[in-house]
């Protein structure tokens, strides 16, 4: 009896039943352009035998000028599809099935020879759009319908039509980026010819017995986007054009409201899904911040949607379904949405992986394999370098033990779980507490590391962190100065007016722990009245005017560096956090120099000058200035002629980056 027996129900789509209700959504991963083959069909490999009913690749460009970037991965010739052969046989002889998307990009493509609609430019390209004339929608069209009956003689088990975030069916649906007057454009009925003859087009194609899906977009979250009479008559024609499903997108790429990062609510778009499902008759995909079995289980049970589309959480752990099949829940890895190593890869042309899952993306190069003999190893540190280097280390048949100094494992995470927003944290922390105990490591909590406890170890591994550095500034009479240990650890409050010192992820961290109540990421409702998220019944594109609560503190964050605070934070992400502090009224200066610290606050400068010195009013300095590595138990271990591997933050001090700590980690440990 399995505890998700709606997840685990069948779904009939007439000519093949899918065996569960799992879809992996579509993740552009940068491995088709790799040219490694045998690369690719691993990572599928592996996820189909996770146990996914169907996944979707990523994107897949069906001509040059559709391409997301120059060089873009597509079907344009018999040596691509015998490429995409070798994917199809590794994916069904692990018995799965696989669809391949067909992306579009349209005005987002990056390239001069981009097309769109109409000659607007994306605010997020630097190259204008031709216009489309009416040969030119036609060879779209035709290139489209090629790719598509490519994908079924490469294999494929169906297709997926991209007409979302924003992509080339998206801009000529919507007034925002369809400015014409033609047949393609004005009414709606002229406006949605596109997709609707695509679909058409592509099911004359490749047959009955063959699965399309066409992406919708439910809610666009840009002026002048589609309403949702438009989104229930678009799906109705996408049907009776012959889609065999519809999965949902959510909002466009230039969007100003998040949709998939940490901070947002799981499921907090799936209300659209459910007010769509029952205006069509063939299944409908939910989507969008879905990563555990159970929130897909109760969406399904609540009759959201027929099948749930998640995306990250397979590159967090690919055995995502047979775990929650049987019983094992716990062991899943979770997708914490941070965007650190697969969107934010992506977008920097890097290949994509995981914070949580250094291998995902990595399959064929990054393995744990049997160790040839079993050492018993010593880990110093608990936090996420320390704890992956243990499991992976244990998992492949050493004897590990793991010390650590303080009460508990989490290590820096443990304060990072406690900025509103970052709530995944805990499950994070929690997976990792559960893979410990299964892989049989000796945890040895409350236990400091000497060279006593460290001797007659094979391996010793020091991951003992970093401290909070201190910058100096001058601090005078019974100034309150905190360090952000102080107050993400609870050992000390601020007062109601703070200056935040370093503009780093940290920093922002901080000030968002300062000027939030209770985390709105708990709050759907709350969230979506935060950043403006309206009902596209009666708003265009389903904005609303943003009502951001009010700050429970006022709160001024500084930087030395003369830059715009936040230019260096995640490239999907930073302007989350940026706009997030903003619409809370915090204040955000560059380019200054603290000069000293007194009881009415924190004294800065400007210039290399140095003159007119300024006060920044606060009742609470805290300090965000950065880290230093803590090596000491390495400096012991040296002067004693012990060597030791040395990871994480004791070996480089950046910031908290646990996505370098995790990878670092997980590689040496796979080769001990």
């Amino acid at each position: 009896m399995t505890d998700y027996p709606h997840l685990f129900t069948p779904l009939d789509l007439g000519h093949v039943v899918l065996p569960n209700r799992v879809l992996m959504g579509s993740m552009h991963t940068g491995l088709e352009e790799t040219g490694d083959w045998n690369r690719v069909a691993e990572f599928y490999a592996e996820r189909a035998r996770g146990g996914v009913a169907l996944m979707v690749t990523g994107g897949m460009a069906p001509n040059r000028e559709g391409g997301v970037f120059p060089g873009a991965a597509g079907l344009f010739s018999p040596e691509d599809i015998a490429h995409h052969r070798i994917v199809t046989d590794r994916v069904h002889e692990a018995g799965g099935r696989i669809a391949m998307q067909i992306l579009h990009a349209g005005r987002y493509a990056y390239g001069k020879d981009c097309v769109s609609a109409s000659a607007i430019k994306s605010p997020i390209s630097p190259f204008p759009p031709a216009a489309l004339d009416a040969a030119g929608v036609e060879k779209q069209i035709a290139d489209i319908v090629t790719a598509a009956a490519r994908a079924r003689e490469a294999g494929y088990d169906g297709v997926e039509v991209m007409g979302s975030e924003g992509y080339l069916l998206n801009q000529f649906l919507v007034r925002h980026t369809n400015r014409r007057e033609d047949e393609w454009g004005g009414a709606y009925e002229n406006r949605m010819r596109l997709p609707v003859e695509v679909v058409r087009r592509v099911r004359a194609a490749v047959g009955q017995d063959f699965i399309v899906i066409y992406r919708i977009s439910l809610i666009d979250l840009i002026p002048d986007g589609s309403t949702w009479d438009e989104v229930v008559t678009l799906a109705r024609a996408i049907e009776a054009a012959g889609a065999s499903i519809l999965n949902t997108g959510i909002g466009w790429h230039e969007a100003r409201v998040p949709t998939i990062a940490t901070s947002v609510p799981r499921a907090a778009f799936a209300h659209l899904t459910m007010r769509l499902r029952p205006e069509v008759g063939i299944p409908v995909i939910t989507s969008n911040r879905i990563n555990r079995p159970e929130v897909a289980e109760a969406l399904l049970a609540e009759g959201v949607a027929d099948m749930v589309s998640m995306a990250r959480p397979f590159l967090a752990d690919p055995d995502f379904v047979v775990k929650a099949a049987s019983g094992r829940a716990a062991e899943i890895a979770p997708c914490i949405a941070c965007n650190q190593a697969c969107l934010d890869h992506t977008f920097s042309g890097k290949i994509s992986s995981c914070l949580v899952n250094p291998r995902a993306g990595h399959e064929t190069e990054l393995r744990y394999d049997p160790a040839p003999a079993s050492k018993r190893i010593a880990v110093v540190g608990a936090g996420p370098a320390g704890m992956t280097a243990a499991i992976v280390a244990a998992g492949r048949g050493h004897r590990v033990a793991l010390f650590e100094a303080a009460d508990r494992i989490g290590g820096q995470l443990n304060m990072a779980r406690r900025v509103p927003g970052k709530e995944e944290f805990h499950g994070l922390v929690d997976w990792f507490a559960v893979m410990l105990d299964r892989a049989g490591v000796d945890l040895r909590l409350g236990q400091r590391a000497d060279l006593a406890a460290l001797a007659g170890y094979d391996e010793v591994i020091v991951a003992t962190g970093v401290r909070p550095r201190d910058p100096a500034i001058p601090v005078e009479g019974a100034a309150q100065v905190l360090s952000y240990v102080d107050l993400l650890t609870g050992r000390a409050q601020a007062g109601a007016r703070v200056a935040v010192v370093g503009a780093g992820g940290i920093g922002f961290d901080v000030s968002e722990y300062l000027v939030e109540g209770e985390s709105l990421t708990l709050h759907p409702d709350q969230w979506r009245q935060e950043w403006g998220v309206g009902d596209p019944s009666s708003s265009a594109g389903g904005l609303a005017a943003p009502q951001p609560s009010a700050p429970v503190r006022q709160v001024t964050l500084l930087q030395r560096k003369p830059e715009k605070p936040g230019r260096r934070l995640g490239k999907t992400t930073g302007w989350i956090h940026r706009a997030a502090l903003a619409a809370k009224g915090v204040t955000m200066l560059g380019g200054v120099t603290y000069e000293r610290i007194t009881p009415e606050g924190l004294w800065i400068s400007f210039g290399p000058a140095r003159e007119l010195p300024e006060l920044i009013a606060a009742d609470t300095v805290v300090l965000c200035s950065g880290q230093e590595s803590e090596r000491g138990l390495v400096d012991e271990l040296a002067a004693a002629g012990i060597s030791a591997h040395v990871i994480g933050g004791a070996d480089v001090a950046a910031e908290l980056d646990a996505k370098r700590a995790i990878d670092q980690a997980a590689r040496l440990a796979a080769t001990l």
